[in-house]
């Protein structure tokens, strides 16, 4: 992997997502963070709608005739909960259930129990393993194999995804089973997406699922329903239990504390070596609990495991060895090849495989190729001591050894990558504290993360930087030049999954260790530069970025020249940080230099000339020049039609300004078409939930607001809203935008009762969030205080606005627009309040500041010119004894999403 992989065109662009494929007909967001937006041809999209799933397709693991016992009370509730989201339980309507429970409760069980029982109700039933986004793409992609294998078979991981994600939209009734989510967070963006059938979840988590499905909590098995459990795995279905056995069992189970996989475990061990249950007990009984720090479930498996390892052992050395292995890997789909290494001899490795299915330590899948391994007994193993004088645990290096041995030897070799990468990403993340991995199998890490960049998923990559960041530091140092490649690598990594309290401490390291071992204007010293800059920004934070910016495109020209691609770069990106902090001359002739140099060195149409022309006629639209801002937004409209498509992300963003410009203008006939077309194109390629589906039912709302239709703009804002909550959670900030706008709706139609809660919410909840200066929270003051003034409570209004004000002068600038706006807003409070001493002056600053930064006929300078002329009318009336007081025209600042 290069090093500094966001240096080169990695800043901000203001035409959305961070990276589209180019080409195709349509494009599927296949995860919910708005990067994995996967264009599929024309082709795949034909047979996404014409093929039908044969009767009963589905991939469940193992079959109904395994032994299920009890939970019959909670399989027709589960029934029933599901059922009821719609009029049958077929029907095609959203439904989703979340069943969650401690490790080795039987959650899986029953899930697959369910799917089992009504899989003929079903269209298809899909289990997908959910312990994290990676194996979520992985376990979709199958689906489209299983349904288009003419296609898929030829087609990367992501693409296969992105087509199953189009084929259940166009084929409603089914059933997804997600197994062991660990996040429910990851959850948020197929439950939007795909609203045509029922989503059954399994996790050990009980926290998160509030705003993103009802849950059912599952408890331990009652008495009765755990002795016919062990009792039948002990004796077999057939036999009837004698009372004394019954009562032995009955103790047992108690001293097992009814959790499902220990009885089950036990049972097991009872069938196959014959030892009587009483005997067992008392084994148990002279156990040493080893796990007395562990939570009761681990604490019971210890007393298992032990004595079934043993067994096992004495009947085949090898599978213990497996075991061990198995112990570091993912849980799940496991390849039988993928342990050859450890067992190369076909027969011998089936073999081992079954003594640990036989003791019910493993479990096959349904083709016999994948075993998978509790995760509480990996838990188990994983806490054992250390065996060797390296302080590695049982099982580690040999661990290690297999995925070493089966990575891919090219990186497009996806079937065996999208396989093997659960398990190299769970090697590295299960890594024993202070023990680094060996230089061989840090390079499998580094060969896995670049596969997964070349792929655009480097948030995946996260615990296989760490690893490799751990390793480098010990082995090479702090500041050599390798590991301050993996520490940019791990820092951008963490940015790309949003978690900017990680990225910025970590580039800020980079930058200064860089500055001080390769000097100022190195090469990987200005990409970090540029690197801290972006992390800034996108926290906000513009006092910090804007210096940065400046320096590393000063430093760029002079090393690099004046028209290098990260030249370029670095002029597209300080021009909308310029933007962004309201300095509008600057930003407008940064960006007219760059789209002059892009058209003449890359071309007329080439994606990141169409890029700055867009970006140039976002300047031109916030300058008020909306003429010129038009004119850019058709040609550029005009010309991703043509080379991108219609349909193409970037072609809907283009459309979106133009529609944005349009209403600037007041031409809402023209923009709200164009706004009704997006959402529609948005609604069906990327998804109900998609952040640029949300931000376009987001504007077509405002435009409704705009011509008085109040009753669609309420109703879209709250629509918007709840999805924000679902896909994003309650405090992200997309979330508080919606919420805040939802609230400028209310206040549009005179609902202050409504509007006044909300905006109180939203404003407590973004300085908790993003700090009491932050731009979004300045925002949030101002629209309270602004409806604080609607109500008549003209004192706590004063108090907000004299706040925002001064806040905005010291963080914004005494000119930025925003700050124009509060000294604005403020005049007019103090109007109202009847201080024209301190209205007036205000106002007159504000509209020379206007005329000097927005120029003479600027919207805002009209404004302004026209607030100043109603102060001194109204200053006239109070001399001439008259009571009247002129109309005066506001415009508070209101938050919107915009693409």
């Amino acid at each position: 992997m290069t090093d500094g992989v966001a240096a080169g065109g990695g800043g901000p662009q203001a035409t959305g997502p961070r990276s589209v494929a180019v080409g195709g007909g349509v494009g599927v967001a296949i995860t919910g963070d708005g990067a994995q937006v996967v264009m599929l041809p024309a082709e795949a999209v034909r047979w996404a709608r014409e093929v039908e799933a044969p009767p009963g397709a589905g991939n469940l693991p193992g079959s109904a005739s395994g032994v299920f016992v009890g939970r019959q009370d909670e399989l027709a509730e589960l029934r029933r909960l599901l059922a009821d989201e719609g009029e049958a339980a077929v029907t095609q309507v959203y439904g989703t259930r979340a069943i969650h429970g401690l490790g080795g409760i039987g959650k899986s069980t029953l899930a697959l129990h369910y799917a089992h029982t009504f899989r003929r109700s079903y269209t298809l039933v899909w289990w997908i393993n959910a312990a994290g986004t990676e194996q979520i793409v992985t376990s979709l992609a199958a689906l489209s194999v299983r349904l288009c294998p003419q296609w898929a078979v030829t087609a990367g991981v992501q693409e296969r995804a992105a087509w199953a994600i189009l084929w259940l939209q166009w084929h409603p009734g089914w059933l997804l089973v997600f197994d062991n989510v660990e996040h429910p967070a990851d959850l948020r963006h197929y439950l939007g997406t795909l609203p045509d059938g029922h989503h059954l979840a399994t996790s050990r988590t009980a926290t998160g699922w509030h705003a993103i499905a009802p849950t059912m909590s599952l408890d331990l098995l009652d008495a009765d329903a755990a002795v016919t459990l062990l009792c039948t795995l002990t004796f077999g279905p057939k036999h009837t239990p004698t009372p004394q056995q019954r009562q032995d069992a009955a103790a047992l189970a108690a001293d097992l504390g009814y959790l499902p996989l220990a009885l089950e475990q036990a049972g097991a061990y009872l069938f196959e070596t014959g030892t009587s249950l009483a005997d067992y007990r008392d084994m148990l009984g002279r156990l040493m609990d080893t796990a007395a720090g562990g939570i009761d479930s681990e604490r019971t498996i210890v007393r298992i495991w032990r004595h079934t390892l043993i067994a096992i052992e004495r009947r085949d050395p090898q599978a213990v060895t497996l075991l061990d292995a198995m112990a570091w890997l993912a849980p799940d789909d496991i390849p039988r090849a993928l342990l050859t290494p450890l067992c190369p001899d076909p027969l011998t490795l089936g073999e081992a495989l079954g003594a640990l299915h036989a003791y019910n330590m493993i479990a096959y899948s349904a083709d016999r190729e994948d075993v998978s391994v509790h995760r509480l007994v990996q838990t188990v193993l994983r806490h054992r001591p250390a065996t060797g004088p390296d302080g590695y645990p049982p099982g580690r290096h040999n661990a290690e050894h297999l995925i070493r041995q089966a990575l891919p030897d090219e990186d497009t070799d996806t079937p065996r990558w999208e396989r093997l990468l659960p398990h190299v990403i769970a090697v590295a993340d299960s890594a024993p504290p202070h023990s680094p991995a060996s230089p061989e199998t840090t390079d499998a890490y580094r060969i896995a993360a670049q596969y997964l960049h070349l792929q655009g998923r480097d948030a995946h990559a996260i615990p296989l930087w760490r690893s490799i960041l751990a390793q480098y530091e010990q082995v090479l140092g702090d500041t050599h030049p390798q590991t301050l490649a993996s520490r940019n690598n791990l820092a951008h990594a963490y940015e790309s999954a949003g978690n900017l309290a990680r990225a910025i401490p970590l580039y800020e390291a980079i930058l200064a260790q860089r500055e001080q071992t390769l000097g100022d204007t190195h090469p990987q010293t200005l990409a970090s530069r540029n690197n801290l800059a972006h992390a800034y920004e996108s926290a906000g934070n513009l006092a910090r970025a804007i210096p940065l910016y400046e320096l590393t495109l000063a430093q760029r020209e002079q090393t690099l020249g004046d028209t290098h691609p990260q030249t370029l770069a670095s002029r597209n990106n300080l021009a909308h940080a310029y933007e962004s902090a309201g300095d509008l001359e600057r930003a407008i002739a940064l960006h007219e230099t760059t789209l002059a140099q892009r058209e003449q060195i890359l071309g007329e149409t080439h994606p990141d000339t169409l890029i700055s022309r867009n970006n140039l006629a976002n300047a031109y639209e916030s300058a008020g020049d909306l003429a010129r801002a038009i004119a850019l937004h058709e040609t550029t409209l005009a010309q991703c039609e043509q080379i991108l498509g219609d349909t193409h992300p970037q072609t809907l963003i283009s459309r979106n300004n133009l529609a944005g410009a349009y209403s600037s203008t007041g031409d809402l006939e023209w923009a709200i078409p164009l706004y009704e077309a997006i959402f529609a194109q948005r609604e069906q390629t990327l998804g109900d939930t998609h952040p640029q589906t949300l931000a376009s039912r987001n504007n077509l709302a405002y435009a409704f607001e705009l011509v008085g239709d109040l009753e669609r703009a309420i109703a879209l804002h709250e629509i918007t809203l709840v999805r924000c909550e679902r896909v994003f959670g309650n405090v992200h900030p997309k979330t508080l935008i919606s919420r805040s706008n939802l609230a400028s709706a209310y206040e549009s139609a005179g609902d202050l009762a409504q509007a006044i809660p909300l905006l109180e919410t939203t404003l407590s909840q973004r300085e908790q969030a993003l700090g009491d200066t932050h731009p979004d929270t300045l925002i949030s003051r101002n629209n309270l205080a602004y409806a604080y003034e609607s109500a008549g409570d003209l004192e706590r209004a004063m108090s907000l606005y004299e706040l925002t004000l001064a806040q905005r002068e010291q963080s914004l600038g005494d000119t930025h627009p925003h700050t124009l706006i509060s000294r604005n807003n403020l005049a007019y409070a103090y109007q109202a309040a009847g201080d024209l001493k301190r209205a007036i002056p205000l106002l007159e600053t504000t509209l020379t500041q206007c005329e000097q930064v927005l120029g003479d006929t600027h919207p805002d300078t009209l404004i302004s010119r026209n607030n100043l002329a109603a102060a001194y009318q109204a200053a006239q009336a109070v001399q001439q004894g008259s009571t009247a007081t002129p109309t005066t025209a506001v415009t508070p600042q209101q938050s919107s999403t915009t693409d």
